[in-house]
């Protein structure tokens, strides 16, 4: 053929045989159990933890780190959408997006060791050399953890084009990566609590660097089953598309856009991050009672999978996103006004928590899936339009532009801390917590409601969403038509090519 948008680089979904799904039960488990591992290795570079670790173990000053987190945005800004196009130029027998999972998982994991191996190798170097070392490890890690995220997400839309099937796919990979972020979590501060409470003589800087190397092996061990165990279904182009032209086409795809404006503004996430941990560490004084807070969200969470498909028949995405903005914010209202006098009090504040986790464990269960479907159905969007499917650069954007909000959010929170009285003075060799007066109020604050009310300007973007209902149903069956077409086309150009008798 000579269109550019009928040539394959392997075999598209429709010339295999026709099935309910392509994507069975093992490959569905072996992308979740990648998704955990990821998450796994990702949960000690949470926003808060990771605070808590340059500021309390690795004793650099907080001025520095806010930098460093704003550093961090603005690198995004250069290496996240830059290595999205260079996935989407990405063109071998196994796809585009598979070679990278398989290259990725051994960098990730040495990295990662490096990074919380930074107190113990240089614990005792001047402060220019530890602040040097944070930056290169952190930065590094950061972009080797693009190179992974990036075609991860992307496998979701490339894994089949049945929405049924990357229903399933997202739900396994949420599911599993639930369950082993919170075990990660829960070896993180379980560590942390057995070391602050001398219940084991290992210092912080040592407990880090044990995570780091547990985090790379475990979690990284699993994430290569992404690479050795997923296919891509979806045919891309055999044309390279270049930098210039897949920005060209993600700034034409309004609906991208606006989920991307949509994850800008609701950038609290960092502030969440940052003052869960702190109010943990230096309020409730206690790192493993966040597990016990997490513990009816979590179960409550994972039994909200099973009513997701009844969710998605009773409102369509762009509803079930409206609704889980207004859910946070009111919960958001009532617990910290409930909680607004007794917040140091376990008593009283575990249990506010507790439904407050609840009801975020929830909309967040159902955002994590229904937000990357909607991802993927831009992709479908622009394919249909233009021919040419942008799962990099897609992913890549959507990623860079969270991140870096998130990264600005945590900058903000990181610098606060000594603002609402937080600072930190060495004691026998540990960092240990001075607060002000009024420093557990505004801890409280800015955990349990600012983050949910600034989230909710998330939802305005939304208002402007039309690839939904009616329109999206037409969109996929236009792509299948089309497919449909050009395999017909192709099956019959090769027809004509066979030697007649």
């Amino acid at each position: 053929m000579a269109s550019t948008e009928t040539e394959r680089s392997y075999t598209p979904v429709h010339a295999l045989p026709k099935a309910k799904r392509y994507v069975g039960f093992k490959e569905s488990l072996a992308y979740g159990l990648a998704s955990g591992g990821k998450s796994f290795i990702a949960a000690p570079t949470q926003s808060g933890y990771l605070s808590i670790f340059f500021i309390k173990v690795f004793g650099l000053p907080a001025g520095a780190v806010s930098f460093m987190m704003l550093l961090s945005g603005m690198w995004d800004a250069f290496n996240d959408p830059l290595i999205g196009s260079v996935i989407d130029k990405t063109r071998t027998r196994y796809g585009k997006l598979r070679p990278w999972l398989l290259l990725t998982p051994l960098p990730f994991a040495v990295l990662t060791v490096l990074l919380f191996g930074g107190p113990r190798f240089f614990g005792g170097a001047p402060q220019t050399v530890k602040i040097i070392y944070m930056y290169l490890s952190y930065l590094m890690w950061e972009m080797c953890y693009t190179c992974a995220d990036v075609p991860f997400n992307g496998m979701t839309t490339a894994i089949s084009p049945l929405p049924e099937d990357r229903t399933r796919v997202i739900s396994y990979s949420t599911f599993i990566a639930g369950i082993l972020a919170q075990a990660g979590q829960l070896m993180l501060l379980t560590f942390m609590d057995a070391s602050e409470k001398g219940l084991w003589h290992i210092n912080l800087r040592t407990v880090f660097l044990l995570i780091g190397v547990i985090s790379a092996l475990f979690g990284g061990g699993l994430f290569s089953l992404s690479g050795i165990f997923t296919r891509e279904r979806v045919a891309q182009s055999i044309r390279e598309p270049s930098i210039l032209e897949s920005f060209r086409v993600l700034t034409h795809n309004k609906p991208l856009m606006l989920i991307i404006l949509s994850n800008m503004l609701m950038s609290a996430g960092g502030l969440y991050s940052v003052f869960t941990t702190y109010y943990f560490a230096e309020v409730a004084q206690l790192n493993s009672l966040k597990m016990l807070i997490d513990l009816p969200g979590g179960a409550v969470g994972m039994a909200t999978y099973a009513f997701i498909p009844a969710i998605k028949r009773r409102f369509d995405n762009r509803k079930i996103m409206l609704i889980h903005f207004v859910a946070k914010a009111v919960a958001g209202v009532l617990c910290f006004l409930t909680g607004m006098r007794h917040y140091t009090s376990k008593v009283f504040a575990v249990p506010i928590l507790m439904f407050l986790n609840i009801v975020i464990s929830i909309a967040n269960t159902v955002r994590n899936i229904i937000s990357v479907e909607m991802i993927g159905d831009t992709i479908d969007y622009m394919e249909l339009r233009t021919g040419e499917r942008n799962e990099g650069v897609s992913f890549a954007a959507s990623s860079f532009f969270g991140k870096l909000t998130s990264s600005v959010s945590t900058a903000i929170a990181t610098a606060v801390l000594p603002i609402i009285g937080l600072t930190y003075r060495t004691e026998g060799g540990r960092q240990i917590a001075v607060k002000g007066e009024k420093t557990d109020f505004y801890i409280w604050m800015f955990y349990v409601l600012v983050p949910q009310l600034v989230n909710c300007l998330g939802m305005i973007p939304y208002f402007w969403y039309d690839l939904s209902g009616d329109r999206l149903a037409s969109v996929r069956a236009q792509l299948a038509e089309r497919r449909e077409q050009l395999l017909t086309g192709d099956a019959r150009s090769e027809n004509d090519d066979m030697p007649r008798d």
